[in-house]
């Protein structure tokens, strides 16, 4: 197990550029099982959970050629998919170890008329149901079989269906995959209440370019046509918006002026105003933002005087991706602020770490948690930490950094799932952080 020694206190300055989204690549990646012909891919991050879903494609015979120029450049053929591989137990436990691998459900049931899975991995952050997926796929005229003796579910159709379906969540990978099963139904399919987040955005740009038929992009009403066969094209990933919101995060917790370059402002939806209103400035130059050195940044209150609350919410509202983050934020804001994470139960957690470390911070139920801010007169002190997952262990690192002291941060492949270098990139800024194995 690897762990970051973090030595606190040192101001960043520079310019940092956000990878490819990490989300968006899941997705996308999946959606290259639609056809035999070559998909290429552009801005790939280099993280553990897109190169484990890679690994995963290359498995079940996949051809996947990484551009020689460009190490962030794939290409992807499935014209040989191993059936026998893709229905045996050793694909299975594979898939279970990685969350991403259940949006290859929706392809190779539209691709192949049937698909095997077990429950996914991923974060433990709280129950994350698939209900939404099930559901969609059954709209479709998918039969499910329970195998005990496995404990693994067979999906199958011999043609799907379109159909009219209401989903009970604006679930994103819910969304994303009945959209990739739903391009080969006959007739035309429409799913009311889909997720409108730009990676669902741009994985229905990727499959219209491949020859589906998708329209609403960019609502919550998708209407789909089904299509034959697909063809290959090209895709290029947007920044990851999370990347770029925790990026703010660090500049405002211990920054002397960082531009967060070619962020796709578009693209961010309210998450720049979300930090305003923690006080933190956020300039706009162009694509770039740029966040100056604040001795105190102040949380604003509502109209009526009361105070601020942060809530997640379903796109365009405020991804709780970010939530952690906010958290470490405002402990260093004069004033305070309800943070609302209303999706998962456990994301909260991690809280406790931060109060041992000098924060001031009421977690009232799994759910809400109350931060008053030290207003830069007491600085967090440095602690021993463990990464209980991708964004909270970024929020920890981020407090690291702005402590007094050497802190160490345990587990954290975590991180590695979804930030690529992230202490090389970091230490170019003026942070000192110091992998070990």
């Amino acid at each position: 197990m690897a762990s970051f020694k973090i030595e606190g206190g040192h101001l960043l300055s520079g310019t940092i550029t956000p990878q490819g989204a990490k989300n968006e690549a899941l997705q996308v990646i999946c959606a290259t099982l639609l056809t035999s012909e070559p998909v290429t891919i552009h801005n790939i991050p280099n993280i553990r959970d897109v190169n484990n879903l890679i690994q995963l494609l290359r498995d079940i015979d996949v051809k996947v050629t990484r551009d020689n120029s460009d190490e962030h450049t794939y290409t992807f053929q499935a014209d040989q998919l191993d059936i026998r591989y893709l229905e045996s137990d050793e694909f299975v436990q594979k898939c279970a170890t990685l969350r991403g691998s259940v949006m290859m459900i929706g392809p190779l049931l539209a691709r192949m008329g049937k698909a095997v899975i077990t429950k996914p991995g991923g974060d433990k952050i709280g129950r994350r149901r698939l209900d939404t997926h099930f559901l969609g796929f059954k709209h479709l005229g998918a039969k499910f079989r329970h195998i005990e003796s496995r404990n693994v579910y067979e999906i199958g159709a011999r043609q799907l269906k379109g159909t009219y379906m209401l989903l009970d969540e604006a679930s994103v990978t819910g969304t994303a995959n009945i959209i990739m099963a739903a391009v080969f139904a006959e007739d035309t399919t429409t799913i009311y209440n889909a997720a409108c987040e730009p990676y669902i955005q741009q994985l229905c740009h990727l499959l219209n370019r491949m020859g589906a038929n998708i329209s609403g992009i960019g609502s919550n009403l998708l209407t789909i046509v089904g299509v034959k066969s697909l063809h290959g094209t090209e895709h290029r990933l947007l920044p990851d918006m999370i990347e770029v919101g925790s990026f703010i995060g660090m500049a405002a917790m211990c920054g002397n002026g960082v531009r967060i370059k070619d962020v796709s402002l578009k693209d961010l939806g309210i998450i720049p105003d979300a930090f305003r209103r923690l006080g933190v400035k956020v300039e706009v130059d162009g694509d770039d933002l740029f966040v100056p050195h604040q001795k105190h940044y102040v949380v604003d209150s509502f109209i009526d005087g009361t105070i601020m609350t942060l809530a997640d919410a379903p796109w365009p509202g405020l991804t709780p991706d970010l939530l952690s983050v906010m958290i470490v934020v405002a402990t260093q804001a004069r004033g305070s602020v309800l943070i609302h994470q209303k999706m998962f139960e456990s994301r909260l957690f991690f809280v406790d770490k931060l109060i041992d470390m000098g924060a001031q911070i009421i977690l009232c139920d799994p759910h809400r948690a109350v931060v008053v801010g030290h207003d830069r007169k007491m600085t967090l002190r440095a602690q021993r930490m463990s990464s209980p997952d991708i964004r909270a262990g970024i929020a920890l690192l981020i407090a690291a950094m702005s402590a007094n002291g050497t802190s160490t941060i345990s587990n954290i492949e975590q991180i590695d799932r979804g930030y690529e270098d992230i202490e090389g990139r970091l230490n170019a800024l003026g942070a000192k952080i110091e992998r070990k194995n």
